[in-house]
């Protein structure tokens, strides 16, 4: 690809224009007790303390971030796309760690990590190209010309930009140089940047993709910043014969699980509870 400049020059920073301005976000209970307050909160001049709020309670990252950083050297990257790790204090494996606080470390994440996985993938005709379409996406995002998806402010960049990382999540995505569906090894190397789901359900107890599996695939979605909605069109009703010679307890009685589910927990590991959705409640005309 070919990167034009718009709003940015080659060699100059992309904030370079930007008034930026510290501001205090929090949320308080009806009796005015503090669920959630951060000071100091680094923003562009021209958000409003609604877009403060959302980054700073949503979209940081809490936790995890290292005080200290060094790049990790990739034959055939560029140095400046070098992806992060943390460094050791005095040697040994203690490190200090803090949670993100300026909406330009989120832009840098989101943005470095999109142009690394094109460059990775041969997108950019030129190191030029690419360096354009950090700073120009950068510059966008500081704007708001334009802005991702939940689960990308949630979870791109947290492997490139900081080296944070965990166990795999049982999820999958397309490998460049393949083009096959491969499992991921890690949580946030390959993560979840896809925000609305619909997911289909069988007319199963506990084998997979029937209904107790489904709450594991929501947890899975709702964790990393997802919302979901089902088609519990195959579910038999209540009352309907069981094979094993019963009856079924109907479609109600396991939504009540989901929803539970749903309520309990945090999308995306911050305070956004997630979404659920029951729409495809379809009456299956063979019945």
């Amino acid at each position: 690809m070919r990167i034009d400049r718009h709003f940015t020059q080659e060699g100059s920073s992309p904030y370079s224009s930007i008034e930026l301005k510290t501001a205090t976000s929090e949320i308080r209970n009806p009796d005015g007790s503090i669920v959630f307050q951060l000071e100091g909160v680094e923003v562009p001049d021209s958000w409003s303390q609604v877009a403060t709020d959302i980054i700073a309670q949503k979209y940081f990252r809490k936790k995890g971030v290292p005080l200290a950083l060094k790049p990790v050297a990739e034959k055939g990257v560029p140095k400046w796309l070098w992806r992060n790790k943390p460094v050791d204090n005095a040697g040994d494996d203690t490190r200090e760690y803090t949670g993100e606080t300026s909406a330009l470390q989120v832009f840098d994440r989101l943005a470095g990590t999109w142009t690394y996985w094109g460059w990775k993938g041969g997108y950019f005709d030129t190191e030029g190209d690419a360096q354009a379409y950090y700073d120009e996406l950068r510059y966008m995002l500081a704007n708001q010309m334009c802005a991702p998806n939940s689960p990308q402010w949630f979870n791109t960049g947290l492997y490139w930009a900081y080296g944070i990382n965990g166990p795999a999540q049982g999820h999958h995505y397309v490998d460049y140089k393949s083009g096959k569906l491969t499992r991921s090894k890690s949580s946030y190397e390959h993560p979840q940047p896809h925000a609305c789901f619909i997911q289909g359900v069988g007319d199963d107890l506990v084998n997979e993709g029937g209904i107790m599996d489904l709450w594991v695939r929501e947890a899975r979605l709702f964790k990393f910043g997802s919302g979901t909605g089902s088609n519990f069109s195959s579910i038999r009703g209540e009352g309907e014969p069981l094979s094993g010679g019963g009856t079924s307890s109907g479609l109600m009685s396991f939504l009540r699980i989901g929803d539970r589910a749903a309520g309990a927990i945090k999308s995306g590991g911050t305070t956004r509870r997630a979404a659920k959705m029951a729409p495809a409640l379809i009456l299956n005309q063979d019945r």
